[in-house]
């Protein structure tokens, strides 16, 4: 009996010492468990972080405010179903076709006619007929395309002051020197819209015109240009602030190592560009004013918010950039974030379908539609809107500002996008490329005007050779000097 009982106990001690173990393994397994959760939701985050920025990192021109020369490596466009073989070059079926003009008979310098002695396939003699000639114009330089002329201001003794006076000289001729009013502005245009360093300019004078000059006097020949080219940049400086829709973009380049900014500002009828060292929203005070009543069409970049914000500005955001950041969200690891991105992009889809159907719909219908389609685009940004950092903070930009999106619906010749200005700043930045930007405070001076007139003169249609040629006149004669706005007039 003492026997049994001892058995019993030990078998007893043996159970609790193996549930002991089994607990204490439980316990490991417990917190090793545990460790592997922590693990987990840690490399989650960090796979969260790392996709977002991956995410990031792969923005380009359509998901983005990047321009489009960013995208190194662009993927294949997908191929149009429905499409048979490669288009062919050259003019395409059903598009009208567009010849030159012949010249007038006054712009003629020359006229030859060809006759034919006898029929060049039986030796017969031939009549005169009465359909017209088969007429080629041909254009040709001269044998010498420049004219060199030698002013020369005569000696006058008198005998009362006991000196010799010279007779004066012409304003064209003594301010211009070497180079005449027409070839100074031939230079200015080569270096302005043709993009032509000083080299190629010298190169040019050399081999065509056979003249020889440095590229020290031309760049003093562009120095003249700017000089006279103040009045007309000036008068469009001074007409900005009182514009009802401006709209405004900026691109950086650097200067001996030092960063610049260049603006531009387009108007209905004109644009400038000025270039500055900031790209704070003080240039807008500078340039617009604190009083200015018009709207502002631009992106969303904070100097524009703070001079909207500052001095109750009424701005118009661009639509465009905003696409481009909804098509952010869809890039984004999370899946909420991602279905938020959708919901706002279906929204602003069906807002520009309304748009696109103005011209099929009255006006009033069509202003009830725009309305409420905005005020969709404005309740898919700002309800259900997920926890993430990126929708919360789109959601949070419609709050604050959304209606700044939505200005053009109310307010005549405002446009969505802001992409008149961005189009105004392609020519800067092709010309930036290939002149390598400014060099100095006089650089940055003809840049300004020069790139002032070609836009301006590319809205108004006006001749910008001719424009440089009369300005010159008028800045060597002390006459006032032509406007830009003037430029596409009769």
């Amino acid at each position: 009996m003492k026997l049994r009982e001892t058995t019993t106990c030990s078998d007893s001690e043996r159970f609790a010492k193996r549930l002991e173990k089994l607990g204490a393994r439980i316990a490991e397994l417990e917190k090793q468990n545990a460790e592997l959760a922590q693990q987990n939701v840690e490399l989650q985050a960090r796979n969260a972080k790392l996709q977002e920025e991956l995410a990031k990192a792969r923005k380009d021109s359509s998901t983005s405010s990047k321009p489009p020369s960013s995208d190194i490596v662009k993927p294949p466009k997908p191929k149009r179903r429905g499409r048979r073989g490669k288009r062919k070059q050259g003019g395409q079926p059903g598009h009208p076709k567009h010849e030159r003009p012949e010249f007038p008979p006054d712009m003629l310098d020359a006229a030859w006619e060809y006759h034919l002695s006898e029929c060049p396939v039986c030796g017969d003699a031939l009549l005169r007929s009465d359909e017209a000639p088969r007429i080629v114009q041909q254009i040709e330089i001269i044998e010498k395309p420049i004219r060199i002329d030698e002013h020369r201001g005569l000696a006058f003794w008198c005998e009362s002051c006991q000196q010799i006076h010279y007779a004066p000289l012409p304003p064209e001729v003594r301010k211009g020197g070497l180079f005449g009013p027409e070839l100074t502005a031939l230079v200015a245009y080569m270096k302005g819209m043709c993009h032509a360093s000083f080299s190629t300019i010298r190169k040019f004078l050399r081999d065509v015109l056979e003249v020889r000059v440095s590229r020290g006097y031309l760049r003093k020949l562009i120095a003249k240009v700017t000089d006279s080219l103040d009045h007309a940049y000036d008068e469009l400086l001074s007409l900005l602030p009182g514009e009802e829709v401006v709209n405004v973009d900026e691109t950086g380049h650097k200067e001996k190592g030092r960063r610049l900014w260049t603006w531009c500002f387009r108007a209905e009828l004109y644009t400038l560009f000025r270039i500055d060292t900031s790209r704070a929203s003080q240039v807008l005070i500078d340039t617009l004013g604190e009083e200015f009543d018009g709207v502002l069409g631009c992106d969303y970049f904070s100097a524009y918010r703070k001079y909207m914000d500052t001095f109750d500005v009424r701005v118009q955001f661009c639509i465009a950039h905003l696409i481009r950041d909804v098509k952010f969200l869809l890039t984004l690891p999370d899946r909420r974030t991602q279905n938020y991105g959708k919901r706002l992009r279906d929204a602003i889809r069906g807002m520009f379908e309304v748009i696109h159907r103005r011209d099929d719909l009255k006006p009033a219908t069509f202003a009830r539609r725009l309305a409420a389609a905005r005020d969709v685009v404005i309740a898919k940004a700002t309800k259900h809107v997920p926890p993430s950092k990126k929708a919360q903070n789109m959601a949070k930009r419609f709050r604050e500002r959304g209606q700044a999106y939505f200005e053009f619906i109310t307010t005549p010749n405002v446009e969505p996008t802001n992409n008149i200005a961005e189009q105004a700043i392609r020519f800067v930045v092709i010309d930036r490329r290939i002149t390598q930007g400014t060099r100095g405070e006089s650089g940055r001076r003809w840049c300004e005007r020069i790139w002032t007139t070609l836009a301006t003169c590319g809205r108004t249609g006006g001749d910008v050779l001719d424009f440089l040629h009369q300005t010159l006149l008028a800045h060597w004669h002390g006459l006032p000097p032509p406007s830009l706005l003037e430029t596409g007039s009769p």
